[in-house]
């Protein structure tokens, strides 16, 4: 496993806030970006032949950190990224991802408490089943900046 970081982007916008974040998490560092909505990840059941899940997956795989990134939509994580995890299940087994550290970043207007704490609950649970040391959240650039000693 290589020693690099993926920076995987659930926003439409890939030059807006949660990439800022991203940048200030990973300042000083090299990284590689996947952008959510230049791949094609279905939904969980769905079968096509131009599905990219397992493309996003080697990626994930060859990443010893992986930063997922995400606005807050509707009260929660936003769908790009909703789909991904859910199609860990079945697929990718437990632990498969062992070794990695997992960072998550989660941003909005106006997010009530209630809504990061259900994003970080979801984001922390799935780094367990699937092996990755949750390191942290961040929901601004000073949170970023302090979640950036953990990278050290």
């Amino acid at each position: 496993m290589e020693n690099k970081a993926l920076f995987i982007n659930g926003s439409p916008n890939k030059d807006g806030n949660t990439a800022a974040l991203a940048k200030t998490l990973l300042d000083g560092m090299e990284y590689e970006t996947l952008n959510l909505t230049d791949y094609k990840v279905y939904s969980y059941g769905q079968t096509f032949a131009d599905d990219q899940f397992d493309e996003v997956l080697a990626r994930m795989k060859a990443a010893q950190i992986i930063v997922i990134g995400s606005p807050v939509y509707w009260h929660n994580i936003c769908g790009s990224v909703r789909d991904l995890l859910d199609r860990f299940y079945g697929p990718v087994t437990q632990d498969e991802l062992s070794g990695r550290k997992l960072f998550f970043l989660f941003q909005g207007a106006a997010p009530e408490k209630w809504m990061l704490e259900a994003g970080e609950y979801t984001m922390e649970r799935f780094a367990g089943l699937y092996g990755m040391r949750y390191a942290g959240m961040a929901t601004d650039r000073k949170q970023a900046k302090e979640l950036a000693k953990a990278l050290k």
